[in-house]
């Protein structure tokens, strides 16, 4: 049943929204100073806020222009100076400010590499996902709801007309231009068909219908921009070694830059290349992951429902053997992924429940392939999602991966930690949960173990590849040409690995790069018998989603 459905929409949260750090004193306490710091963020950032379950955000998506973006540059300073200056009275108060202060940190460095003059899925996905998430969620009664949203898509018109004025040829590379167009052409049949079928009264239905007009024919207008902006425009997507090594050190809280988390790759890689060879039972393994790409369902739908039979039995698995503690009224829906997201995103993927609310249905995508795709590309796509990989894969996207931990972590007490994570804890988690699940006999045959250990290992090419990639060691053909050499990658699902690589980086090595750490997070932990497993698990993942530094903090106090 679609979210907008829900007989009882959840209780919210809200914030008080602030001025320019109204009452923000070197006395202020440091829980005011925090709940300050986030009324400041919702108001700059209110699509992100209404997406968290804030009803005092869902009116509108914020102001796109130039002078807001550099307005907010010169306040994340302030910010992080007031921060910086306060004095925590507990370890979770010391916790929550070098949180906050590394996300700020981020901001700062990300400053001179502006994504809002490179990238026009910075304003391309801000008029699409909460609008997506608006109907996803149904935290409203439909007659608000839907008021809600044609306040919103009023905006469009001038984000859009923002994103034109703002992208520099100089700078904004024409691949990451083009991939932005892609999820452009989405946006007509989405505002104008996808979105109004959500909702169920007929004329409420035809008023949204009308009120999507004018914002579709924005991205419309968009479209013709950016075909002619790809042609002129100059930059480069890579981002460099000095920028890229003071991301992870000072956002990420690594310790470490992009040269020592390429050669952890490549060890992760040897070992995780010779686990596999033993597995398969000869050194070309490639050639048996292949030939075990030939069992996959033979349609996007069969796909579907295959993921959803893995995610139930993944959910019976551990409360069988009581791994993980469950939030009350969780439930994790497996959904085709929204028809915008397609042209970006070709893999499995996961939105969470709203975490400022008492909603705990979070939505497992299903990667759908774009309208248009021939008949070999989505049997490419279904071959990159094969039988023997559903049950790693659910258990990353569902349980005890994602859908487990943020619905776990939604139900915890410290707003900052709902608000902003790292996907070097989240996806690092998620895949902690395959291997623990291995370890507790979850995959049943040696097909479901080869795809698991290559799943890791494809995250290992991954640390590769992305630092690679964007220290100037590796061109995009070199970088498909590796991954599909040395993952069970089809081609065209490399091809869109590398683009996603290219507009978001370090996203890509934080998967084995957090995995890795939560191992040695839990050996300390059984080490010093500090509880059980189930224990460990509840305590590091209802710490939030930290920075890798801060969740051993977290979890051992130092």
């Amino acid at each position: 049943m679609p979210a907008s459905q829900l007989s009882c929409p959840p209780q919210l949260t809200t914030l008080e929204p602030a001025g320019n750090f109204r009452g923000v004193t070197a006395d202020t306490p440091q829980p005011a100073l925090v709940g300050e710091f986030l009324s400041w963020y919702f108001d700059r950032n209110p699509a992100t806020a209404s997406m968290l379950g804030s009803l005092d955000h869902d009116h509108t998506l914020g102001d796109f222009s130039a002078a807001a973006f550099e307005s907010t540059e010169r306040e994340v300073d302030a910010w992080l100076g007031r921060l910086t200056a306060s004095s925590p009275s507990t370890l979770d108060e010391e916790i929550d400010r070098d949180l906050i202060a590394s996300v700020l940190r981020g901001d700062q460095l990300r400053a001179s590499w502006p994504e809002w003059r490179r990238d026009p899925s910075v304003y391309t996905s801000t008029a699409l996902y909460p609008l997506h998430a608006a109907f996803t969620y149904g935290l409203r009664p439909e007659p608000e709801l839907v008021d809600a949203v044609i306040s919103r898509l009023a905006e469009v018109p001038a984000i859009l007309a923002a994103c034109r004025a703002n992208l520099d040829p100089a700078i904004a590379s024409p691949m990451i231009v083009r991939r932005g167009l892609d999820q452009a052409r989405t946006g007509r049949a989405f505002l104008t068909s996808a979105l109004p079928a959500e909702v169920r009264d007929e004329q409420l239905r035809a008023k949204l219908a009308e009120a999507a007009e004018p914002a579709a024919r924005a991205f419309d207008e968009l479209v013709v921009f950016l075909e002619e902006f790809a042609e002129r425009a100059n930059g480069d997507w890579r981002m460099g070694e000095k920028l890229y090594s003071s991301l992870l050190v000072e956002h990420q809280v690594l310790g470490y830059g992009a040269g020592e988390l390429h050669e952890r790759g490549k060890a992760a890689y040897a070992e995780l290349d010779a686990e596999l060879k033993e597995l398969a039972g000869t050194p070309d393994w490639h050639a048996v992951m292949t030939s075990l790409q030939d069992d996959h369902p033979p349609t996007l739908e069969d796909m579907r429902r295959e993921y959803e039979a893995e995610t139930e039995r993944a959910r019976r698995f551990l409360v069988e053997h009581g791994l993980v503690t469950l939030p009350d009224g969780e439930e994790c829906r497996v959904v085709p992924s929204p028809t915008f997201h397609r042209p970006i995103v070709a893999v499995a993927s996961y939105m969470q429940p709203p975490p400022l609310t008492n909603g705990r249905v979070g939505h497992f995508f299903v990667p759908f392939t774009p309208d248009g795709f021939t008949a070999e590309q989505v049997t490419q796509r279904l071959r990159t999602n094969a039988r023997a990989q559903l049950a790693t894969i659910s258990v990353h996207e569902a349980y005890p991966g994602h859908h487990w931990h943020l619905s776990w972590l939604a139900a915890q007490d410290r707003p900052v930690r709902k608000v902003f994570r790292t996907p070097y804890f989240s996806e690092g988690w998620a895949l902690y949960s395959e291997k623990l699940l291995r370890e507790q006999g979850f995959f049943t045959s040696t097909a479901q173990e080869l795809a698991h250990v290559e799943a890791r290992l494809f995250r290992a090419a991954r640390m590769v590849v992305d630092t690679a990639l964007h220290c100037g060691d590796m061109s995009t053909d070199e970088a498909e040409a590796h991954l599909v050499a040395n993952t069970a990658l089809t081609a065209g699902t490399a091809a869109a690995e590398v683009l996603r690589y290219c507009a978001w980086p370090t996203q890509a090595p934080s998967y084995l790069t957090g995995a890795l750490e939560i191992d040695r997070i839990r050996a300390d932990y059984v080490a010093e018998q500090r509880g059980t497993l189930r224990e460990f698990h509840d305590t590091i993942a209802g710490s939030g989603a930290l920075p890798l530094g801060l969740a051993r903090r977290a979890v051992l106090g130092r």
